[in-house]
């Protein structure tokens, strides 16, 4: 696999880090979706940021100029509401923000019981200590914890700030207690039921990402050609420490989706 992408039939983009950083555009990000567009290439956003909702990422997209509709965003929400869904889960306690919590209530998930079923961990940029201190109490009572994906930081344009891996390693120094499961990238599900839904091939599909342990590991496990993008937080340092056969390994390696097609 080169640059021109030949033989994919569908791009599958994550965003912060990749399409752009806090609220600036990667440079030629705009013109690259246009030439997805230009060659046929479907494309979709994923991301492992669970602190907005759908609509919230549809209304950053579009104050950026970027054309999308709720069919186009993947979200590592998504992938723990089916997980909830799938262990019959109603009654949580979640640390959050305001636009993952609409999400799970539209759902018909509670949010704020005082006997949950499970603590519920997201990317929570509106994080209190009431919050964390409540589901600290939870978890000393044997109450599960779940995150909705296990990215240590959220790239920005002055470094990497704290992300859901960084609140369960407070978690676990607090309480001594790991999730039970944890969503969102890296697991294949997050991307091929949407390879699925469209009657796609997987090895004719490419996640692009700026993540070795999410992006191109989901990748890999998903049988997707796995593109790093080096305008986020991985560096070639990091991917001259993997063997070639780790599943964090990339099919192709470019600055940024500028390079691309």
């Amino acid at each position: 696999m080169d640059n021109s992408l030949n033989g994919i039939d569908a791009v599958f983009l994550d965003l912060d880090g990749t399409i752009y950083l806090g609220n600036e555009l990667i440079p030629g990000a705009l013109k690259f979706l246009q030439r997805c567009s230009d060659n046929g290439i479907k494309r979709f956003f994923l991301s492992n940021n669970s602190s907005r909702s759908v609509t919230q990422y549809l209304n950053k997209l579009h104050n950026l100029g970027i054309p999308a509709n709720q069919e186009d965003i993947l979200l590592s929400t998504h992938d723990l509401l089916a997980w909830l869904d799938k262990n019959g889960v109603t009654k949580t306690w979640l640390i959050g923000t305001e636009g993952m919590r609409a999400m799970l209530e539209t759902h018909g998930i509670a949010t704020a019981c005082e006997d949950p079923e499970y603590v519920v961990l997201g990317y929570d940029t509106e994080i209190s200590y009431h919050k964390i201190a409540q589901g600290s109490i939870y978890l000393h009572r044997g109450i599960p914890l779940v995150a909705s994906h296990p990215d240590m930081v959220c790239p920005s344009p002055n470094g990497g700030l704290p992300d859901v891996g960084a609140y369960l390693a407070m978690l676990k120094a607090t309480t001594g207690v790991d999730p039970v499961h944890i969503t969102g990238k890296p697991n294949a599900g997050m991307i091929l039921h949407k390879i699925d839904e469209l009657g796609l091939l997987p090895h004719r599909c490419a996640m692009v990402g700026d993540r070795l342990y999410t992006d191109i590991a989901m990748a890999n496990r998903a049988g997707c050609v796995g593109i790093l993008v080096l305008s986020g937080e991985a560096k070639m340092e990091d991917v001259a420490l993997l063997d070639e056969a780790a599943e964090q390994y990339p099919t192709l390696i470019v600055d940024s989706v500028a390079n691309l097609l």
